[in-house]
């Protein structure tokens, strides 16, 4: 499982629309700095600014591959994020589960 800080390298990354756009279309597969930067009016050096962030917080990989450096979504990130968002939920769960427990005994009662 991840740790605090690599969640929230994670979340803060995630946390701006256009690179939650980037990662989704990464999950489509690999593209081009070209391909991920065509459908945002904003220059190729602001959406490498983007990929950075999305690298250092471990959603994204960028290879060589001649002159293009295509980028990859690391699955096993947002596998993660997930488990984390999952181990969260069922203490929430179990938390309103005892609490309808208690408010349905004082009903009762």
């Amino acid at each position: 499982m991840l740790g605090k800080s690599d969640l929230d390298a994670t979340f803060a990354a995630l946390a701006d629309p256009t690179r939650r756009a980037i990662v989704a279309r990464l999950a489509q597969g690999d593209a081009s700095v070209t391909e991920l930067a065509a459908p945002f009016d904003m220059s190729l050096p602001a959406i490498s600014r983007h990929l950075k962030v999305l690298e250092r917080a471990g959603l994204i990989t960028r290879s060589r591959d001649a002159k293009k450096r295509p980028c990859s979504l690391r699955a096993a990130a947002l596998d993660d994020v997930a488990r984390w968002a999952e181990h969260t939920r069922q203490a929430w769960e179990a938390r309103l589960d005892r609490l309808a427990d208690y408010l349905q005994q004082e009903t009762d009662e």
